[in-house]
């Protein structure tokens, strides 16, 4: 589909447990975003049975996320997340998968940190290999005292899967930069 809509990042948002840490204690900060746009929408049933049919039944995804202190002296907090998840597309006679009106399925395993998901509908399919959530935690005393601006960094990129003569992924990335949050260390 040369058609497809642009495929971007959606807005970060970044997480606290407080905004007041005492310089002794961990700090986790949870970040979260969605790819969205073209190669979500492209990714459905109709498509990856299609795929699967072409024998281009694995799809991989690297995406990665850092997270910043802001200010002159940046520098990354926690450690930065650079990685992939793969999308297997398999047949299945699962009757939790296959509508009764059909004897058998193509459907989608997510493989996410190497551990394997199988959603039910093809929404929540979409919602395991395109929705992020990822955790950093580090030490309130390597921000030292006084008020930080914290931001993080995303990145994801693919490459075109489909049909050679009409593929319905094409090859692309992806990037965004979150807003700041700040968070005090006493």
């Amino acid at each position: 589909m040369s058609n497809m809509s642009e495929t971007q990042i959606s807005a970060i948002t970044l997480g606290k447990e407080k905004d007041e840490f005492a310089s002794d204690e961990k700090i986790t900060i949870t970040a979260r975003f969605s790819l969205t746009g073209g190669l979500r929408d492209a990714f459905n049933e109709k498509n990856w049975t299609e795929a699967y049919d072409a024998n281009d039944n694995t799809i991989k995804l690297k995406y990665g996320i850092k997270l910043e202190k802001g200010g002159i002296r940046k520098h990354e907090l926690g450690k930065s997340v650079d990685t992939y998840r793969k999308a297997s597309i398999f047949w299945t006679r699962n009757p939790k998968l296959v509508n009764p009106m059909k004897e058998r399925r193509v459907w989608v395993q997510v493989a996410k940190n190497f551990e394997p998901f199988i959603a039910l509908t093809e929404e929540d399919v979409q919602k395991e290999f395109f929705d992020f959530e990822e955790k950093f935690t580090f030490n309130a005393s390597e921000l030292g005292t006084g008020s930080h601006k914290i931001s993080a960094e995303a990145f994801a990129s693919w490459e075109t899967h489909g049909k050679k003569e009409d593929p319905y992924i094409n090859k692309g990335d992806a990037k965004n930069q979150s807003n700041e949050i700040e968070i005090s260390i006493n």
